[in-house]
């Protein structure tokens, strides 16, 4: 008696996802020319990397292309991962925004997926395995790209962020053991423990005796903030260095006398000028004004028009 076949008529031979995926990144590769034209066919389309020449996008997409491969057939994301942190490094500050970076990724998946449909539509069987083997692969792809760019993009965000603080309570020295504090906008807790750590700073890097930290530009602060001026206050003599606080609004003396702040820590001067004499005083600097020479008149003679 003959055994029956546990093969049916008409069935795919039962491939390893190994082997599968060999298939899906030959086709890919022999087709590279085609697919990766139509892929930069639908990013111009889709009105995606605008702030990139359509050169710029075909020069990129050939090597993404490669990557996006190599991942494929490999498994391994490391290169593919270096790659996008190094292609969001260049992109970003040219202000491609994330959905432009995860709607290429997807594009290049689907161009391929239907690719891969056209291929093996008359074997319904073999192109569900295909699809079984790619689209878990290709979607881990693209999640590893989307997700490197987002922590790409928010590591310069940060940056931005730091770099805005710093611009925005600058440490000036005036002159030797001088450092001056102009304080403009709005002083949220955040911003206080930045300000916090730049007097620290600026005191050390110059030995200063003496900060002039201004707030004539600040409108109002809370009793946290308050309290973390005087923190600072505190902090900065004990490294040897006196501040003196000028500039103070009505509102902001009235937010200090309500919340008990110690007066007695805090020297207060009216306004920057008066803030920065009092320092030069301390420091003693004598101001001396200096005489311009009377001017010496030349007699006109006819000589001298001649």
């Amino acid at each position: 008696m003959v055994e029956a076949s546990t093969q049916r008529i008409g069935s795919t031979p039962q491939e390893s996802p190994t082997a599968l995926m060999r298939q899906v990144v030959s086709h890919f590769r022999e087709n590279r020319t085609q697919l990766r034209e139509e892929w930069v066919r639908r990013i111009v389309e889709s009105r995606l990397l605008s702030s990139m020449s359509k050169d710029e996008i075909f020069s990129e997409a050939n090597r993404v292309y490669d990557q996006y491969l190599e991942a494929l057939e490999t498994g391994t994301l490391e290169a593919l991962q270096a790659y996008a942190q190094n292609l969001s490094e260049r992109i970003i500050p040219r202000g491609v925004e994330t959905h432009e970076v995860i709607g290429i990724v997807f594009l290049l998946r689907d161009v391929l997926a239907r690719s891969l449909f056209m291929k093996y539509h008359d074997d319904l069987p073999k192109l569900n395995l295909i699809k079984d083997t790619y689209e878990p692969a290709a979607n881990r792809i693209a999640n590893t790209v989307a997700v490197g760019f987002v922590q790409e993009r928010e590591r310069v965000i940060l940056q931005q962020q730091e770099a805005i603080l710093n611009l925005s309570t600058p440490v000036l020295k005036v002159r030797e053991r001088l450092l001056i504090l102009p304080i403009i906008g709005v002083i949220d807790p955040q911003r206080a423990r930045q300000l916090t750590e730049q007097v620290l700073r600026g005191i050390r890097a110059h030995r200063a005796k003496v900060v002039v930290m201004d707030i004539t530009g600040v409108a109002a602060i809370d009793a946290a903030v308050a309290n973390h001026l005087v923190q600072t206050i505190e902090a900065s003599r004990l490294l040897g260095a006196l501040i003196i606080l000028t500039g103070l609004s009505p509102e902001i003396a009235r937010t200090l006398v309500t919340i008990g702040v110690d007066l007695s820590k805090i020297k207060t001067v009216g306004d920057l000028q008066g803030g920065i004499e009092e320092a030069e005083r301390l420091l003693g600097y004598k101001v001396v004004p200096v005489e311009e020479p009377p001017l010496v008149r030349v007699p006109y003679s006819e000589d001298q028009s001649s």
